[in-house]
């Protein structure tokens, strides 16, 4: 049988979606696009704001429309985070919670035996262990994800994830190595370690997450190692200096700011200040002198005022982000924001969002110009329109123009203009 997948939301859903891909292939379907003729289809969706949970419901129903004979499975964080909500959708067939994603292939044999639609959302609990299988291959990728951690216990006042995801687990040693020789083996040579909440790796027992980037960094064939979106308050300079003495560690720190004003930070219940996040950022450029560091910030959080907004525009502005993903606060049924007071208007935090951009793109652009000039190892991606396309250690975006394919190769690259968002550079 032909099986498609459609991913909404972060890495962490991108690995799981693989792991379901790879079970469904082990046990004889044939995966396909999911704009092809198919007979099941696994919604991965996301719950992260209401707009992710608009867009998957709009998938859903588009699915339903255009396959009306196909199997649907609805399954990740908007299922588990609102159970009842989702048990509503009755586009599709199968609906389960993100509790144990090996569980899938089975229930979607039970329904083609049966043809009785099943809901299955089970509780998230604090006993529960680290329990994603490993996976062999990342799909339509130069670089593997692999998820070493989920759940999370910050309890940010705006976030869902925490119901979504529940308590923080961690994925043992072993199981990293193993993985990790098992994706060498099939030619990947840079893996991206990602979690809900990363920094949160090995709460609670005898490791951390330097521990798992040595597993990493220890593996024959891998030549980067990165990590995924980083809490500020949990890196600390004995992790800093460990990440360095690593030669494969790659120097990009996405370190989530959500707001350059105390105030509102001290609102969403986020545990450092500006103070801090200052200090470490001038820790980890002292340290990593090629480093970028990349952001997200929310803008039109509830009861940020103007004056509040431009504290955030101006830390953005001081701090010179290298990347940033500027988002809107979204109001979610379920978190202590959703009742405080001074909510922002849809029109406001549209408008607050494009001037951080402005600000963004402008620091983005400058950091790039200080590029030019530095010879940087590419890993080559894609080959397009007479471009190789790839990334830097430090995760800047580089454009060369070859008449010749190097997509998996690692070359060095002088970097020599810059546009937009990506550098150009020729080969050394």
């Amino acid at each position: 049988m032909k099986i498609a997948f459609h991913t909404l939301g972060c890495k962490v859903n991108q690995y799981e979606t693989q792991v379901m891909r790879e079970s469904f292939i082990k046990n004889g379907y044939t995966v396909v696009p999911d704009n092809a003729p198919f007979d099941i289809v696994i919604i991965n969706s996301c719950t992260v704001t209401a707009e992710s949970d608009r867009k998957t419901r709009q998938t859903l129903n588009r699915f339903r429309k255009e396959n009306p004979e196909a199997v649907i499975v609805l399954t990740g964080c908007m299922v588990q985070a609102f159970a009842e909500k989702s048990k509503d959708l009755t586009a599709a067939d199968i609906i389960v919670g993100n509790t144990d994603v090996a569980k899938i292939e089975k229930l979607v044999h039970r329904f083609l035996q049966e043809g009785e639609r099943i809901f299955e959302v089970s509780d998230h609990k604090r006993t529960e262990r680290f329990n994603t299988p490993n996976i062999k291959e990342f799909a339509e990728r130069t670089r593997a994800y692999m998820k070493i951690e989920d759940g999370c216990d910050r309890f940010c006042t705006y976030c869902i994830i925490p119901t979504a995801r529940g308590f923080v687990r961690s994925k043992p040693i072993a199981d990293i190595k193993k993985e990790t020789e098992e994706l060498a083996k099939n030619g990947f040579i840079e893996i991206v370690l990602v979690g809900i909440n990363l920094t949160s790796y090995g709460k609670g027992e005898d490791m951390n997450l330097c521990d798992a980037v040595d597993a990493v960094c220890g593996v024959e064939g891998i030549k980067r190692v990165r990590l995924g979106s980083l809490e500020p308050d949990h890196i600390t300079d004995r992790m800093l200096m460990r990440l360095k003495a690593q030669e494969k560690f790659c120097p990009q720190f996405h370190l989530s700011l959500q707001s350059g004003c105390d105030a509102t930070l001290k609102r969403m219940n986020r545990h450092y200040d500006t103070a801090f996040y200052r200090d470490l950022v001038t820790r980890i450029r002292n340290m990593f002198p090629d480093c970028a560091i990349t952001t997200d910030i929310m803008v039109g959080f509830a009861g940020e005022t103007e004056e509040e907004f431009l504290e955030s525009v101006n830390f953005a502005k001081e701090i010179k982000f290298a990347k940033s993903h500027i988002f809107a606060y979204s109001r979610r049924s379920g978190t202590v924001a959703y009742n405080l007071q001074g909510q922002i208007s849809k029109q406001e935090k549209s408008n607050r969002s494009k001037r951080m951009i402005e600000v963004t793109n402008q620091t983005e652009k400058e950091f790039l110009e200080s590029q030019i000039g530095k010879t940087v190892s590419v890993l080559f991606e894609t080959n397009e329109n007479g471009f190789s396309e790839g990334y830097t250690k430090n995760y800047t975006r580089v454009k060369v123009k070859t008449e010749t394919a190097h997509s998996g190769e690692v070359l060095n690259v002088k970097l020599i203009s810059a546009k937009n968002d990506y550098c150009i550079g020729e080969f050394v």
